[in-house]
């Protein structure tokens, strides 16, 4: 039978390309991987290969076209298939005919052929709607959300929670009613929609009160769902409050601390539970269990971030370097302007100025925005400042990178870090943020602790972590003691490229533009 081949995503924003060349034509017969034709975006030229053997049947696109992302690009008939019947009747659709489709899983993310399964959002039998979030899945960057493309019925999941899932390939099966597909269909919009979904709060107020009831299947918003997974509550035994036993994040509170509100059917409670449910006590406890082991696999961005640490320290010889920064003046400036700004949306805190000050010292000592090759022949230096924040997100450590921090001023700086700390927290970042960094700073005071030997993020050669704050004694120019605002800073970098005298003259400039806001606001371009 004939299948339409639908445009990928080609790159993080790409919504539509141009058709540069057609290298078949209809009714040739192409092989797996061969290249069908080149696309150009507005970043780079792509070719675009078949995933199956067989033959084109029909080309959607002239050369010169634009072609749309998640959109039919070609059909062709597969070998292995019945061929495609042509007909001559009517155009007009019948809505009322239905059809099995495969939903295959598209890339999501540059260099990703492979992701995990984290949770079925349906089931099998489940009617779902257009743009509903199916299920989530983690790569080695994010968790990301998939959402459905048409509205009808879950026929078949192809991958069960925790199995590897390959990019390209059926993820699950669906009946569509009406026309077999829609034209200028934009997936990009559904993910983003189905992503906007999962971190707003289900609960709707209901004009009539609602009998809660306990529901073997489940039903509860992503939100909810990754609400249960972090508390590891079993979503099976929490009463719903909601039509049809919709479970709300209230619902989850109220089971964990044991209140059930009057009304609630809680008969389903009282059945045994299985070996894999837990119960949780009141005082919001697990039950303490002796003796025993778990084992769990290291995956998805623990897995990623453990193979990139120690290919670090294996590789590059590190060596720290701490000071302490004086930042009392720079706390007032920031008192001063933080109401004005936060009427404008803009969330202004210390990390900024940070960050700027950062980009204003490297334009001094460009060696530290800088990479070396393994074999620590050459040296490439950055032209763009790309400083990446840690964050500890729930699905493990993510390093998002505001990008040309030499360009931006200290109000848009703040707006990229809110923006990028936010995502980065639900795990959601794209994957083009977390690539190209040239230097990080972590923020280990937010948490606790003063001094840290921070691990470089290769191929950066220098990597800051910033203590907590702290209100200490210090003699001022007419030798009195006063209370100031003193922060502790722990650089490594890497011994190759950088000896300690540059990382202390560097450090020291950095420095004074933090001790002294003026003179940062001065080098300002």
């Amino acid at each position: 039978m004939a299948k339409d081949f639908i445009l990928p995503d080609i790159g993080e924003g790409i919504v539509e390309c141009e058709v540069v060349e057609w290298l078949v034509q209809e009714g040739d017969t192409v092989k797996e991987d061969q290249p069908i034709c080149d696309v150009m975006t507005d970043k780079a030229l792509v070719q675009i290969p078949a995933v199956h053997d067989g033959v084109i049947t029909k080309l959607h696109c002239k050369k010169g076209d634009i072609a749309k992302v998640h959109a039919p690009l070609f059909a062709m008939d597969v070998v292995g298939e019945a061929p495609s019947e042509k007909t001559e009747t009517s155009s007009a659709p019948t809505s009322t005919r239905e059809h099995l489709e495969d939903f295959i899983l598209p890339d999501i993310g540059e260099g990703i052929v492979e992701c995990e399964i984290v949770e079925w959002l349906v089931a099998e039998g489940d009617e779902i709607e257009e743009d509903q979030a199916v299920c989530d899945v983690m790569t080695d960057k994010a968790l990301v959300q998939i959402p459905a493309k048409y509205t009808g019925t879950v026929q078949k999941l192809y991958y069960q929670k925790g199995e590897i899932a390959k990019v390209h390939s059926p993820l699950f099966q669906m009946t569509i009613a009406g026309q077999a597909a829609k034209e200028d269909v934009d997936v990009n919009q559904a993910v983003v929609k189905a992503q906007s979904n999962a971190t707003t709060d289900a609960p709707v107020k209901q004009t009539q009160p609602q009998t809660a009831i306990v529901n073997e299947k489940a039903v509860a918003s992503p939100a909810v769902r990754r609400k249960a997974r972090e508390l590891d509550v079993d979503l099976t035994c929490v009463p719903g409050s909601g039509k049809n036993g919709r479970i709300y994040k209230q619902d989850i509170e109220a089971f964990i601390k044991n209140e059930v509100p009057s009304g609630m059917d809680t008969s389903e409670l009282n059945k045994p539970q299985t070996t894999e449910s837990k119960k949780i006590s009141s005082t919001d406890e697990y039950a303490a269990s002796t003796g025993g082991t778990r084992t769990e696999a290291i995956k998805g961005i623990k897995a990623a971030m453990a193979k990139q640490m120690v290919a670090s320290v294996s590789t590059i010889p590190h060596f720290t370097y701490s000071d302490e920064i004086d930042l009392t003046d720079l706390i007032a400036l920031r008192a001063d302007l933080k109401e004005q700004y936060k009427a404008q949306g803009v969330k202004l805190t210390m990390m900024p100025f940070f960050i700027k000050a950062l980009s204003l010292a490297m334009s001094q000592f460009p060696v530290l925005n800088s990479k070396v090759n393994d074999d620590c022949s050459e040296i490439t230096y950055y032209d763009d400042h790309n400083i990446g924040v840690a964050v500890d997100s729930k699905v493990g450590l993510l390093v998002p990178n505001i990008k040309a921090c030499q360009t931006k001023s200290i109000v848009e700086v703040a707006n990229s870090l809110t923006q990028l700390t936010d995502s980065a927290r639900e795990g959601r970042v794209a994957p083009d943020d977390l690539k190209g960094g040239t230097i990080s700073i972590s923020n280990i005071g937010a948490i606790g602790g003063t001094i840290a030997t921070p691990i470089i993020n290769k191929p950066e050669v220098a990597i800051v972590a910033l203590g907590k704050l702290q209100h200490l004694p210090r003699f001022n120019e007419q030798g009195q003691v006063v209370s100031r605002a003193i922060m502790q800073v722990s650089w490594s970098g890497d011994h190759r490229v950088i000896d300690g005298g540059t990382i202390a003259r560097f450090n020291n400039l950095w420095k004074e533009y933090l001790e002294q806001p003026a003179k940062m606001m001065m080098a300002m371009r």
